[in-house]
């Protein structure tokens, strides 16, 4: 039987409720995905890591779980304004392909790139591509009960025409009026209004027949489109990154509840920022690092899964080479210990029974991850059966997917680094030390210290 304790924090309303779904016993999720222009980067699949802790948690509790998790591939544009350029366009001008041709290719590295953090694959990954004709029939229905507006091509949103506008954020109309400082489109009736469908330009690569004419739609009736396709009556949980809350998300409730009801969706669950070099990570500055980079750093992938336990999905987390070593190491020796454990048995013991009632009361509150790590090492440390110690955390594992009870394993370094290896080797033959140190030195700074053992040298990560 599904638990009848978990409680989530919810973005509306800003407070803990106890979680009950739709359907009892069936949680079904819908997750805003990737913008297939750009690698993504270890910022976003924080978010993506947190829905599928989410998503391993409600199994654990004794849910059955259905994820969707959308690709945007058309129709998302620079800024949160309606004005710009689409982000999948501009790359494929950029690099000299077809729109379809980059969207294939950085979908595909997005899935690499979640399959080395354990993210499981969604039940479904629709392509914003793929609903157009959808997205229209949405749009047209919105015009039929006056909460849209057709200028010139163009289809509006008209904010003032739902009175709970804006309702997850917690702003206010007046507020979003006053804060307006760029030029407001001339052919809005307000200046929050946001758009539906946007005509086509005649440089533009990707257009659809509309009933307004050739154009394309806004980056938020996507999300509308896809989600209510597979739950066209609503659905339980919608996550993302705590920057979709507006307008994003505000806007997806504001278009999708005239047609499917009000409170569509029951819990949104919005995750913080990962930090990097003191900022948000981010694509348009820069900032970032790739999934597979930390590989050639010397990190295993799940060691940031593991980073990830250490604060709340709600609050910031700070990536730094210093947190990474300290993730590494603990996710290595907690390996170490288990992988030696014998067997696993069916846990009979009473402390077992505590240790696995204190972890699903973790789950159980709000995702409270950073309790587990100190609870694996309880059940390192318990006077119980070594069996029962291992069936523990391999039962634990199912959620937290860091491969637990895996004999830890040497880390290939980058071949820079193993090049560099080689030249302190003949320094050393040729008997010069300041070289030798220099080089040692130089290892060092690329995250890899070397020891030198009768077996030849030996790179550890730092």
């Amino acid at each position: 039987m599904p638990t009848d304790r978990l409680e989530v924090f919810n973005t509306m309303g800003r407070r803990r409720e106890l979680f009950a779904p739709r359907i009892a016993g069936k949680v079904r999720m819908y997750t805003c995905g990737p913008t297939v222009y750009k690698y993504a980067h270890i910022g976003n699949f924080r978010t993506n890591l947190m829905s599928d802790f989410w998503i391993r948690a409600f199994e654990y509790l004794g849910y059955e779980v259905t994820q969707v998790r959308n690709i945007t591939d058309v129709g998302h544009l620079v800024a949160d304004a309606d004005t710009g350029a689409d982000k999948v366009l501009e790359s494929a001008r950029a690099e000299g392909k077809s729109p379809d041709e980059i969207a294939a290719f950085y979908t595909d590295a997005f899935h690499a790139d979640a399959a080395l953090l354990n993210i499981r694959p969604a039940d479904h990954s629709p392509r914003a591509t793929e609903f157009v004709p959808r997205m229209v029939e949405l749009v047209a229905q919105l015009v039929e009960k006056g909460h849209a507006y057709e200028v010139e091509g163009n289809v509006y949103y008209d904010v003032q025409s739902k009175p709970d506008y804006p309702k997850l954020s917690g702003n206010t109309l007046e507020a979003l009026q006053s804060g307006y400082r760029m030029e407001v489109d001339p052919l809005k009736r307000h200046p929050a209004d946001f758009s539906l469908w946007k005509a086509a330009g005649p440089r533009r690569l990707q257009v659809w027949e509309s009933p307004w004419g050739l154009g394309y739609p806004g980056w938020h009736i996507e999300c509308s489109a896809m989600s209510l396709h597979y739950f066209p009556d609503g659905f339980d949980v919608h996550t993302g990154g705590v920057d979709l809350v507006f307008p994003h998300h505000e806007d997806e409730i504001a278009q999708s509840e005239p047609v499917a009801g009000e409170n569509f969706v029951r819990y949104w669950i919005h995750g913080e920022f990962l930090e990097f070099r003191g900022r948000k990570m981010a694509k348009s500055t820069g900032n970032i690092l790739r999934v597979p980079e930390l590989k050639d750093m010397g990190y295993d992938p799940l060691a940031f899964r593991y980073l990830y336990l250490l604060a709340k999905y709600r609050a910031k987390l700070s990536f730094s080479d210093e947190a990474m070593d300290s993730a590494q190491a603990g996710l290595q020796s907690l390996r170490g210990r288990a992988s030696e454990l014998p067997p696993a048995t069916e846990p009979a013991s009473e402390q077992a029974a505590h240790l696995e009632g204190e972890f699903r009361s973790a789950l159980e509150d709000d995702l409270n991850l950073p309790r587990i790590p100190g609870l694996l090492q309880e059940v390192l440390r318990a006077d119980i059966p070594g069996g029962e110690k291992r069936a523990l955390l391999e039962r634990w594992d199912q959620v937290l997917q860091l491969d637990l009870t895996r004999a830890s394993e040497e880390i290939d370094a980058p071949a820079e680094v193993e090049a560099l290896v080689a030249k302190r080797e003949q320094a050393r033959a040729e008997r010069q030390w300041d070289a030798a140190d220099r080089l040692r030195a130089e290892i060092a700074d690329k995250g890899w210290s070397v020891e030198d053992t009768a077996g030849g040298p030996k790179l550890r990560p730092r």
